[in-house]
């Protein structure tokens, strides 16, 4: 996908149009300031092209051009029967639902929470406690030279806000659920997260984005997580949108002292996908684990940006992700790993492995290392391939037909990456998901 040629200012203020009308009034100073400088920086730079770096082998053209309108909630056009279908029978879960973007109570299932504990809709907290966000909202997320970031921060409006007090555990996980129902034309939902989880406390996170239809939609989403000292975090990013929806989101990790971070990106659905994940580790220390998998087919495009920067000593950095490509689908991995002057010790490594079941199909991958300290510990690698000829041969002659050996191995392949989901329903559905999107099978899940 190609395009160097900068979207037009009309264009650009076309496009804002109908999306001002939607412009939050009678907000604090703080956040007025911040809808401002975060306006100002779309419009100065308007949408990404292929000229810079950062998006040189994605166009969002077909964004840019077409007219989207703020998503409208429509709590009618989703049934708790529907809700259920994207749970995966994690009744245990703390289940906020989200529609066109919009915080839906009477869809959603919380449980009682243990004592401080916060779980609720941005747009609620922003009307009746702003105070509460100030520390900490639009304060990681730059929206210098993310045009996306600058627009979800300009015209936010909901979301969640989970907040976890010192010390507590929430044994349960918190399931962040957003429906898409598309039922107008070329909607716009900018679902805007912010997770605080504060020092000794811990948390498993699920942030899910569905689709109810092949609509045209476009979801553009921001989540910061912010980990205290000593926190722990298990956080799972499940993308699974309309195959013509549009979907573009960036996750900010700020980690304090001695914190430790997973985040588990599992990309299936969407045209055209764009994950960016972005982790700072502040504190010293600190451990991050960043795993992803994509699976895309016909002419889906998936987009995968990672940043992991090491800024203070002692930290330890675990990176996989892992893409199947078929038709012509299209990927980009792009990791890149800073280690700041003075962030001795630092152990890092990053993979990225990649498997084209189609000649027509294409992936660009680009680790990068940028070292700036002498006493650390840092690889990286890449691989694009297809399947093995040895051990397609070998199952064959096992009296294993052509279609149901490479239906094996392409599992075996894509499945390294689900197993390291620790919530127990989340992997054994995502599991069956990834078994029916897995090209040229035919066999049941048993019989693997």
């Amino acid at each position: 996908m190609t395009n160097t040629q900068p979207v037009q200012d009309s264009t650009i203020h076309a496009w804002l149009e109908p999306l001002h009308k939607a412009f939050p009034r009678g907000e604090p100073g703080w956040l007025q300031a911040i809808r401002r400088a975060a306006l100002e920086q779309f419009v100065e730079r308007g949408f990404p092209t292929t000229r810079d770096e950062e998006w040189r082998f994605t166009n969002v053209a077909p964004i840019a051009r077409q007219q989207f309108h703020p998503a409208r909630t429509n709590p009618a056009a989703v049934t708790p029967e529907m809700v259920s279908r994207f749970t995966f029978g994690c009744w245990q879960c703390h289940t906020l639902v989200f529609v066109n973007g919009v915080y839906e109570p009477a869809l959603s299932s919380r449980q009682a929470l243990p004592a401080g504990v916060v779980a609720q809709g941005l747009g609620h907290v922003l009307k009746h406690e702003p105070a509460w966000l100030e520390p900490h909202l639009a304060r990681y997320a730059r929206i210098e030279q993310q045009a996306f970031v600058a627009l979800n921060t300009a015209l936010m409006e909901d979301g969640a806000f989970v907040y976890i007090p010192a010390g507590v555990v929430v044994d349960a996980p918190i399931h962040l659920l957003f429906i898409s129902t598309a039922d107008e034309p070329a909607a716009l939902a900018q679902p805007r997260n912010l997770i605080v989880v504060e020092a000794n406390a811990q948390v498993n996170l699920i942030e899910s984005y569905v689709g109810l239809d092949g609509g045209i939609y476009f979801t553009n989403a921001v989540t910061e997580i912010v980990a205290g000292d000593r926190a722990v975090i298990d956080h799972y990013k499940l993308q699974r949108e309309s195959l013509k929806a549009f979907h573009v989101a960036t996750l900010q990790v700020s980690q304090g002292r001695q914190s430790s971070v997973s985040t588990h990106s599992i990309s299936l659905g969407g045209r055209l996908v764009r994950n960016d994940v972005n982790v700072v580790l502040a504190g010293e220390g600190c451990d991050c684990t960043l795993n992803g998998s994509y699976m895309v087919k016909d002419h889906q495009h998936v987009d995968n940006h990672t940043l992991i920067d090491h800024a203070q000593p002692h930290g330890t950095s675990r990176e996989l992700y892992k893409g199947i490509l078929d038709d012509h689908a299209s990927g980009v991995f792009n990791g890149r790993i800073i280690v700041r002057p003075g962030a001795q010790k630092t152990d890092a490594r990053q993979t990225n492995k990649n498997l084209l079941l189609s000649e027509d199909a294409l992936v660009n991958t680009n680790p990068q290392l940028e070292i700036h300290a002498d006493d650390v510990k840092c690889t990286h690698g890449a691989t694009i391939g297809q399947l093995d000829a040895d051990a397609l041969y070998y199952l064959r002659a096992r009296g294993i037909d052509l279609e149901t050996a490479r239906h094996i191995l392409t599992y075996a392949f894509a499945s390294d990456i689900l197993s390291r989901i620790k919530i127990a329903p989340i992997r054994t559905g995502l599991e069956c998901g990834l078994f029916m999107n897995v090209p040229h099978g035919h066999t049941t899940l048993e019989e693997l």
